[in-house]
């Protein structure tokens, strides 16, 4: 099991890499990249970018949430990769939020 940590910048919703502790032999796994929601895709690009640089052949995406504009973007980047979610919402807001989606993950499971 490997942990990647990101926060996505509020301007520039781009997203930044503040921690990422992955297994050595990534090219012999399937990668499973688990996040809540797949919003613009910044942020698993940036992940799926990260894991195939560790040497991560077989990746797969599992959210429960996703809009079809980050999908698209990531399918775009890495035509490759499969994506399993739960709920396909309607698209992103000017903000880069899904609607009508969740409100903020972050938020939700940290309690803010």
């Amino acid at each position: 099991i490997g942990m990647m940590g990101l926060k996505r910048n509020e301007e520039t919703l781009q997203a930044d890499q503040y921690f990422s502790r992955v297994p050595t032999d990534m090219e012999a796994r399937l990668t499973l990249v688990c996040d809540p929601m797949l919003a613009t895709g910044g942020s698993m690009i940036n992940s799926l970018t990260s894991l195939q640089k560790a040497g991560a052949k077989d990746m797969r995406v599992l959210c429960l949430l996703a809009a079809p504009e980050g999908v698209k973007k990531v399918l775009e980047a890495f035509p490759e990769v499969k994506i399993w979610t739960a709920a396909l919402d309607d698209h992103l807001n000017e903000k880069g939020y899904i609607v009508p989606g969740l409100g903020d993950a972050g938020d939700r499971i940290y309690g803010f």
